[in-house]
């Protein structure tokens, strides 16, 4: 009996201070994965959209002719990843997300950049990106031209909830890789099966500051990766609690009956 109380005791204790008690979350694999590199393999396009103080040409009849925010894949890279001289004997180069900003007015203005991808139907369509298995941190090589903005990431989780995370300042000159972690209370798994429950990136959302020039200014994004937990428990029946592979088993019973 006693050794049952403590067992208890410690179940609840572990529960009190919010401790895992499954398995899978205290076993760990993690590995860096990159999501996105910007050079357009992934099948991804990038788009971006901006606040209301967005800078807009007009002709003599108001008719707009040119407007930020502008993106485009440049080729520039960040030398911490991608050397020099290797890279002067290759044809086909590394590129980056170039984002070119321009606001009529300071304050805090944003541009949100977010990914879209071809439907069924052929449509460029906003689209969510899946972050495998449990994600630890967000990371990004980002360079900036010493402006006083910084950046936020946005996830959805399972429940449909979505959480906007600071990326990191980007005050400074030159490439440097920002990151940052995936807090605990962002739920990433559940008590039943299926457990594991990943996380969905939404977006980059850049803010200047009141203080801060905006007019006519130039980031740049390189190799979006995450750390993430890819560690899953076996057991007998695990293939049971894959939603794809449920799927395809019920559709080929070819009986639709128990009986």
């Amino acid at each position: 009996m006693k050794h049952n109380g403590i067992g208890a005791i410690c179940l609840i204790l572990m529960a009190s201070l919010g401790l895992p008690v499954f398995g899978d979350e205290t076993t760990v694999n993690l590995e860096s994965r990159v999501i996105e590199d910007f050079s357009g393999s992934s099948g991804l396009t990038w788009k971006a959209t901006a606040s209301k103080f967005t800078h807009k040409e007009t002709d003599d009849e108001g008719n707009v002719t040119d407007e930020y925010p502008k993106l485009a894949a440049v080729e520039t890279w960040p030398t911490a990843i991608y050397k020099k001289a290797a890279m002067a004997n290759q044809e086909e180069k590394p590129k980056s997300l170039g984002i070119n900003g321009n606001f009529d007015r300071r304050g805090y203005n944003w541009i949100d950049v977010y990914a879209t991808k071809a439907n069924d139907d052929g449509d460029e369509v906003r689209y969510e990106i899946p972050l495998p298995g449990r994600t630890q941190y967000l990371d990004m090589w980002v360079w900036g031209s010493n402006l006083n903005y910084y950046i936020e990431a946005y996830v959805r989780d399972y429940q449909g909830v979505v959480h906007n995370l600071r990326f990191g300042n980007i005050g400074y000159t030159g490439w440097r890789n920002i990151r940052t972690n995936i807090p605990n209370h962002i739920p990433q798994y559940k008590r039943v099966l299926p457990r594991l429950e990943s996380l969905k990136f939404i977006k980059f959302r850049i803010w200047t500051q009141p203080v801060e020039r905006v007019n006519d200014f130039y980031i740049y994004f390189n190799q979006f990766k995450i750390l993430t937990d890819t560690f899953e428990s076996l057991y007998d029946g695990d293939e049971l609690a894959d939603p794809e592979y449920v799927k395809q088993l019920w559709d080929g019973s070819g009986n639709g009956s128990s009986n």
